[in-house]
């Protein structure tokens, strides 16, 4: 079975980090672009080979039980992640200057910030003590987008503004739902000292889409497997 590496949409990529790979562990990274005149697939090739990460699931809990890392290989164009569980691996000698662990360190990639943390508080109130999985517009970009909406919320109709904030590229996972309500409170707070009508929340899309990582599914195996 061809072990997938190569995702067919950002989306997938992050959605494979934040659903199936940091809740089991996954928290140590190295990241990077394969420069122009390489071909991609010869790289996916050599690290894959090098770090042994195409392993089944009987392998991968095998190596657990042993106290050996595992690793996963995930590309999206020329931006490309190793990513590792705790264990021995010889990924954390020869990789030991450049690696990063997602529980200090966001992983960035196409405007997302990528962590793993302690939640803030339950639906009740109290505070949450488990991990979870951390996507949100990174800093940089989400400045971008309040500066680019704020500059336009007085020179859109509602229904064109409405639009922007409907295809602005980011999933919504919780964080950046809560990015896009504040956006939208920004933008109406203008609108409203302005005398223009204000945007209801349903512009907002606020349900995240799952996706195929690797577009149609080619069969079925362990490789699919954390």
């Amino acid at each position: 079975m061809e072990y997938l590496c190569e995702t067919t949409s950002v989306e997938g990529l992050v959605q494979l980090l934040a659903c199936n790979l940091l809740p089991h562990g996954y928290w140590f990274y190295v990241s990077g672009w394969i420069p122009e005149g390489k071909d991609p697939r010869r790289v996916d090739a050599k690290l894959i080979e090098k770090y042994g990460v195409d392993l089944g699931r009987t392998a991968r809990a095998r190596r657990k039980r042993l106290g050996q890392a595992n690793l996963r290989y995930l590309r999206h164009g020329r931006f490309f992640v190793l990513i590792a569980t705790h264990g021995e691996h010889l990924f954390f000698a020869d990789e030991a200057a450049s690696i990063r662990d997602i529980r200090h360190v966001p992983l960035r990639f196409a405007g997302y910030s990528i962590s793993y943390r302690r939640g803030n508080r339950t639906r009740d109130g109290g505070p949450d003590a488990r991990w979870h999985a951390h996507v949100e517009i990174n800093r940089q970009r989400y400045k971008e987008l309040q500066a680019w909406f704020l500059e336009i919320a007085v020179h859109r109709s509602a229904a064109r503004l409405a639009a922007e904030f409907y295809h602005v590229p980011f999933e919504p996972y919780a964080p950046v739902r809560r990015q896009m309500l504040k956006l939208l409170h920004l933008v109406n707070a203008v609108r409203k000292r302005a005398g223009y009508e204000v945007l209801p929340y349903a512009v907002l899309p606020l349900r995240r889409r799952i996706v195929r990582p690797f577009g149609a599914p080619r069969g079925s195996g362990e490789t699919g497997g954390v």
